[in-house]
């Protein structure tokens, strides 16, 4: 199905349930909303995007990091500031411990959330994520460029909002261990 489709039957405010059978109806595009209601609605991710995910993952996971506790494009429960729930999928999330089994999870036990820029997302990823994550209390949250270094700038928590820390390659960061940006 497609994702005109989808929105032929789209109800006139969209939960998280119909989110995830947005998804199920149309493989060929991610589905995500913000706590005040605005629907975002992305192609996959390109081999690049994918690649940079899974060198990340396979450097947390050689770093440590237990397998249960890492997932690629998992769906998070955002909850907005006035009430609202919104669901988002980064590119990487990493919890502190093992997670229940469900298509929403909370953002209570999550260390970090990745994001990948890709043509479009950027000001998704890089202001209205950044909010919504700090909002919700996450303590890290790192965004990749795919530029030519594909820069990686951290941020972490500071009050309500996020500070950066560091900014590097990512070649550069696959040559440190989690540990020293507190992960692990």
């Amino acid at each position: 199905m497609s994702s005109e489709a989808v929105g032929r039957y789209m109800p006139a405010e969209v939960t998280l349930d119909d989110l995830t059978a947005m998804m199920a109806a149309d493989e060929h595009h991610r589905y995500e909303i913000s706590p005040e209601g605005v629907l975002s609605v992305m192609p996959p991710p390109g081999y690049a995007h994918a690649i940079i995910a899974t060198e990340l993952m396979g450097w947390l996971l050689a770093g440590g990091v237990p397998a249960k506790q890492v997932a690629q494009a998992v769906g998070l429960r955002i909850l907005g500031r006035h009430g609202g729930v919104g669901g988002r999928i980064p590119d990487l999330v990493v919890w502190s411990k093992v997670q229940a089994e469900a298509v929403w999870l909370p953002v209570t036990d999550v260390w970090l959330v990745v994001e990948i820029l890709s043509p479009g997302s950027e000001g998704t990823d890089l202001v209205t994520k950044r909010v919504e994550y700090a909002a919700a209390g996450i303590p890290q949250y790192w965004v990749i460029d795919q530029d030519q270094a594909q820069t990686v700038t951290m941020h972490r928590l500071d009050g309500d909002h996020y500070t950066v820390q560091a900014s590097m390659p990512l070649a550069w960061l696959l040559n440190s261990q989690p540990g020293e940006h507190g992960l692990g």
